[in-house]
């Protein structure tokens, strides 16, 4: 048998494909395939704003249905109206918000000049931020302006809200943080 090179190139690299290809394990026979049980198929199903971007888009959130609430799955929402069911990968990956070992529990405090930060309570810490906005509010509140109109506000305190609330919830912050006296109110949607 005469072989040419190019001939032998052919014979060779079909001999190391086959040779390469058999030790994948291909197998010619029959194979049953069995349908798996979907993680989600006894979750809690909850819909959801991701808290991101301001951007709003939903998210369908599945829970476990075991009393512990833990995340199971996060996807899309199809039916939501601004990104039907479409998710960016920080959108994708907000189960991880809830589900995450690092992630703090416990409100924390460094008081000024300090270099350390300590773990205080919930009622320790929304005590010192109502005092603190409190103090706040009456030591820059205006009832009338230079003209002598009736203001009630104070310009000391600004409010930016949060993407993950819907029309409601923004109308009832906004609405608290009027009756407080704040001006500067602005939200993350339009920032």
């Amino acid at each position: 048998m005469k072989l040419n090179r190019r001939d032998f190139i052919k014979i060779s690299g079909a001999t190391a494909a086959g040779v390469a290809v058999s030790g994948l394990g291909f197998d010619l026979k029959p194979v049953k395939s069995y349908a798996g049980m979907l993680k989600t198929q006894y979750a809690k199903e909850s819909t959801t704003i991701c808290c991101y971007c301001a951007v709003g888009c939903g998210a369908i959130v599945h829970t476990s249905k075991r009393g512990d609430g833990r995340v199971i799955n996060v996807e899309g929402d199809p039916d939501h109206v601004i990104n039907q069911g479409a998710l960016c990968s920080k959108g994708a990956s907000i189960k991880q918000l809830v589900e995450n070992d690092k992630r703090l529990t416990e409100p924390m405090y460094r008081a000024p000049y300090s270099d350390k930060w300590e773990t205080v309570s919930w009622d320790w810490a929304l005590g010192k931020i109502a005092n603190r906005v409190k103090n706040t509010r009456d030591a820059a509140f205006e009832k009338t302006n230079d003209k002598g109109q009736t203001v009630n506000r104070t310009t000391s305190i600004a409010s930016v809200g949060s993407a993950a609330l819907d029309n409601e919830e923004c109308w009832i912050y906004q609405t608290l943080m009027r009756s407080i006296g704040l001006v500067y109110i602005e939200h993350q949607a339009r920032i």
